[in-house]
């Protein structure tokens, strides 16, 4: 088990890449990965995977650190800090790394990642609508947290199911509702701060002049310094700061001297520190801890989508939706639309946009501002359909519906990283922002600079507040798109300035913009910044390079050169010397533009890291370790194919261990990832390689034709299932085999499924049917569980459906695909094409009681085959659930009334292809009140959960599935994953194995 106790000591070589790419030595980090780890509690991780895992964020930039430790306290940062410090090493503080400007990235940085241990909610306060949170807590897990008090952090970023706190405080982070709410800045309070020497700061509001303030300003030490540098570099600097700030919603450039000193609410001038550390990027000190304001949560909203024909249009309808009482003005393009068009997971939500819709401006109203939303949105449907240039709108009242809308919005950056091909649309001076009344000039003289560079781009954001997020489309693979994008960086900034805006409205400086801050605030403000920066961190330690950097104009800053020079065009993931191998493959990834372009479709925005819904990633929620994200095994496998990694690495124990068999197959990244990274499909494709390679273990073998021993065991039951129980066997097994001792094994059944059916008197005849199933005898089913077949058969032939069972299949290759058997899995399929294509022709569909056998033939089979056979099979592959749902045939079913609620899990392999919500509807026409849990991989995964060392790790996961159930107030649950079923009836002693849901269906039938 890869968690934390399973990572290696150090590999202490050196790593210089197959392309000349030289990275942070290991060796050369040897001796303060040693004394950090005499100095912290929490982990220290300076080896080569750590430093790729930790190379990359959700930017287009990529620095190896030095390596990172995971503080479980405040002293465990002093001491990191100090530590570093004393070996000249900067310090880099990180959140979940969904960062688009590069500021989550540093080179030879010791990165200090709060997500793992210095998570937590420390305190509410809810009658001041305060909480003092750890910077690692994740944002949603923190709304969660208040919603008993009916409370809220404002700030909602599109990433805020994975984005920390201290990173949205780091960023200054905004979102959607700043038009409302504002952004991050207005609800910090106050923050304790370790800073470059170890020391802690509290910063909070300070009375200037008052008995506290001069006892501060007063001492000698680093404290004393930072008050009087900043009160002097305002007072001096005020007229700079009161016409270089732009007036607008969103300014998140540069350090925020224009906030640093105010009027409380009581009439006094106070200075407030923690101002300053928002938006600061980790470059004055490390956040440890933050007392931030809350608001009330709107009881409900409503929303309405304003369909225009013109991207200006929509442009011009911005300031005019503001003069209505608005919560939230958001802008999609056609490009937006067209890509979740296209994409597994968002075409349901993309469906209703009216052709046509060339942009669209989505509106928000929240019930804190309007008693009636139907009276609100009529008064702008008559200014906008009737007086205005939109030709459509659609309408949200409900939670579900506005929420279709807001998963629209939310996955438009990564979407359009789904983009085929080399040129993406890259974010780097895409968040810039401009008056909302002057957006629609601003728009017209980017395209202008888009045409003149011979680029286009896509267009989405935050329009009410002026935030357009403009993506130009470049290959950052070839020197002449880098060149391209510095030169339209360049234009852009001056176009900012011509319209009074600022060159980052949300995603801040980062590697990025760092560079164009001195075209911004000009000589006076910009040596203002370089003093702040000295005088919190005089030796320039804490993320050099960002937001500030020193440019020979002075000489403030250390003697060294660290923090010399920014520039947009280093650091770059995709480099003009970028390369990567393009595999020969036995599976078909053409429909991803090969191998390559599909790990390289990982943009680091972080989307595996969430855990409170969807499937992906399981493994990363049991574990909270970087590696066991998608993202995480899409970066190791770029690095083993870009020569970053030595080229053996891929073949590693290690390697294979802990990046890609800790995968467990779940397929949630295939419609959860936005850009579809299918890294269960990669991971069967490189083991595959490495069994060719390097051969497979006799357990590997026998799970991967598990179908044969099955059948062994059910011919010689019950004594196959007496012979587990013999004292020492299961001790033995592990030994042998490496299946945990711990584990309950399936038993079998002396009938088989097949055996059933043969001896059954016919049902529904050949000649009297409407349709004609042939129900598939998969492993499971047949010959462990065959109630559940048998259910099915009760259900299809209750609605007249003719049932057989085929003769001459193999077993579906599912086993064989997942331990990346793929000559075997092709064979068992071309062996199933070649025996059902001709029953398929003559109009039989084929039906399974398992899931991840019905998805096989769904998807895997046209990976591993291709010709009109397999289309025809797969096309007639249904799950049974799915067969009844899709065709409506339980409509001619009668059901008598079970009264009884059930908790349904569907199967990850299902709700990956979209096809889990079938059960749903079938379950609640047979009469069932139906729970469907929001969760994730049941853990099991086939043989995941019986392999010794990731039993643990498997339970883990278990864990999170069983607070869900229990949590559902359906006292019965069902699910129709065999394995699911298996890990939830192994839950403990009292468990018991719950049905599938095609027999919580033939239960309720009439007769």
């Amino acid at each position: 088990m890869a968690t934390e106790e399973g990572y290696v000591p150090p590999d202490e070589s050196t790593s210089v890449d197959s392309l000349g790419h030289s990275h942070p030595d290991v060796a050369e980090y040897a001796a303060l990965a040693a004394d950090l780890r005499g100095a912290v509690d929490g982990k220290v991780r300076f080896d080569e995977y750590a430093q790729v895992l930790y190379a990359t964020d959700g930017s287009i930039y990529q620095a190896r650190p030095a390596g990172v430790v995971f503080p479980t306290s405040v002293e465990d940062v002093q001491a990191a800090v100090r530590t570093a410090a004393a070996h000249d090493v900067p310090v880099l503080p990180r959140g979940s790394g969904s960062s688009l400007a590069g500021q989550a990235v540093g080179p030879g940085c010791v990165v200090l990642d709060f997500t793992k241990h210095m998570d937590d909610l420390l305190d509410v306060d809810p009658g001041a609508q305060r909480a003092t949170v750890q910077p690692g807590v994740v944002q949603d897990h923190l709304e969660a947290r208040l919603e008993e008090y009916g409370l809220k952090f404002a700030p909602d970023p599109a990433s805020s199911g994975r984005s920390t706190v201290g990173g949205g405080i780091g960023n200054n982070s905004t979102g959607a509702h700043s038009v409302r709410y504002g952004i991050t800045d207005a609800y910090t309070e106050e923050v304790r701060a370790v800073l470059s020497d170890g020391s802690l700061l509290h910063a909070r509001e300070i009375v200037l002049d008052s008995p506290e303030y001069e006892e501060i300003v007063s001492g000698d030490g680093r404290e004393a310094e930072i008050y009087r540098t900043v009160r002097a570099l305002v007072e001096e600097n005020e007229a700079e700061i009161e016409s270089r700030y732009p007036e607008l919603k969103r300014r998140v450039s540069g350090y925020n001297l224009d906030r640093v000193i105010y009027e409380n609410e009581d009439g006094e001038e106070v200075i407030n520190l923690s101002k300053l550390f928002v938006g600061s990027e980790g470059t004055l000190g490390v956040l440890v801890e933050a007392t931030v304001s809350l608001v009330t949560v709107p009881e409900e909203t409503a929303l309405a989508l304003y369909c225009f024909d013109g991207l200006v249009d929509a442009m011009r309808a911005v300031p005019e939706a503001l003069e209505f009482e608005v919560s939230a003005v958001e802008l999609m393009d056609q490009e937006v639309f067209r890509l979740a068009s296209e994409s597994t997971e968002f075409a349901q939500y993309a469906d209703p946009i009216p052709e046509g819709t060339a942009a669209a401006l989505m509106l928000e109203w929240d019930s804190e501002l309007h008693d009636d939303f139907e009276a609100a949105i009529a008064a702008t449907n008559e200014h906008f359909l009737r007086e205005g240039a939109a030709f459509d709108v659609l309408e949200a009242y409900t939670p579900e519906a506005q929420a279709d809308l807001w998963k629209l919005r939310k996955a438009a950056i990564p979407l359009l990283m789904s983009l085929e091909g080399d040129p993406k649309p890259y974010p780097f001076i895409e968040d810039a922002t401009v008056p909302p009344e002057e957006l629609a000039e601003y728009v017209q003289g980017f395209e202008d600079i888009l045409e003149a560079h011979g680029t286009s781009a896509a267009y989405f954001a935050h329009a009410g507040s002026g935030t357009l997020h403009i993506r130009p489309i470049l290959n950052l693979k070839q020197d002449d798109g880098i060149q391209k994008m510095h030169s339209i960086t360049d234009d852009v900034t001056d176009l900012v300035l011509e319209h009074h805006g600022a060159f980052s409205g949300e995603h801040g400086d980062g590697m990025a913009r760092t560079e164009f801050n001195p075209k911004m605030y000009g000589p006076d403000l910009w040596n203002a910044f370089k003093e702040v920066k000295t005088a919190f961190d005089p030796d320039w330690l804490m993320h050099p390079g960002n937001v500030v950097y020193r440019d020979g104009s002075d000489d403030v800053g250390p003697d060294s050169e660290r923090g010399v020079g920014a520039d947009m065009r280093e650091n770059l993931r995709y480099g003009a010397d970028y390369q990567s191998i393009e595999p020969q493959t036995t599976m078909d990834f053409s429909d991803e533009g090969g191998f390559s372009h599909l790990v390289e479709l990982c943009n680091g925005c972080g989307t595996c890291r969430q855990t409170q819904s969807d499937v992906m990633c399981p493994t990363y929620r049991a574990s909270k370790e970087e590696i066991q994200t998608t993202r995480g095994r899409a970066n190791m496998l770029r690095a083993a194919i870009s020569g970053e990694l030595p080229p053996e690495e891929i073949h590693s124990e290690r390697f294979q261990d802990e990046v890609l068999d800790l995968c467990v197959g779940c397929k949630g990244c295939m419609s959860d990832c936005p850009t579809g990274v299918d890294l269960a499909k990669l991971k069967a494709e490189v083991k595959h390689q490495h069994h060719e390679r390097d051969g497979s273990g006799l357990r590997e073998k026998v799970f991967a034709d598990i179908d044969r021993l099955s059948a062994l065991g059910s011919a010689l039951a019950p004594v196959s299932n007496w012979a587990s129980k013999v004292p020492g066997a299961r001790d033995l097994m592990e030994e042998v085999l490496g299946i945990a001792a711990e584990r309950e094994l399936p038993e079998f059944r002396r009938e088989s499924l097949v055996d059933w059916f043969e001896a059954r008197e016919p049902g529904v005849s050949f000649t009297e049917a409407d349709r004609k199933v042939l129900l598939f005898p998969d492993t499971y089913t047949n010959y462990n569980l065959p109630d559940a077949g048998k259910a099915a058969v009760r259900v299809l032939e209750a609605a007249g459906v003719h049932v057989a069972i085929p003769e001459g299949t193999a077993p579906s290759g599912r086993p064989a695909y997942s331990k990346g058997f793929l000559d075997k899995a092709k064979t068992r399929a071309r062996q199933n094409v070649e025996t059902l294509a001709p029953r398929v022709e003559e109009g039989w569909d084929v039906v399974f009681v398992e899931p991840s056998d019905a998805v096989m033939f769904q998807d895997e089979y046209r990976d591993l085959l291709s010709g009109p056979d397999v289309e025809a099979v797969s096309d007639a592959a249904y799950g049974v659930c799915e067969y009844l749902d899709v065709h409506r045939i339980d409509g001619s079913i009668d059901f008598r009334d079970p009264g009884e609620a059930l908790a349904y899990h569907g199967h990850c392999n299902q709700k990956a292809t979209n096809k889990d919500h079938h059960a749903v509807g079938v379950l609640r026409r047979a009469g069932y009140e139906v729970d469907p849990l929001d969760s994730t991989c049941c853990g099991m995964a086939g043989s995941f959960g019986y392999e010794a060392e990731h039993y643990e790790l498997s339970k883990s996961i278990g864990r999170i599935l069983f607070g869900k159930v229990d949590a559902s107030p359906a006292g019965q649950v069902t699910a129709p994953g065999a394995s699911c079923r298996s890990q939830l009836g192994d839950r403990d002693e009292r468990s018991e194995t719950p049905p599938h849901p095609i027999e919580m269906i033939a239960d309720a039938l009439a007769d």
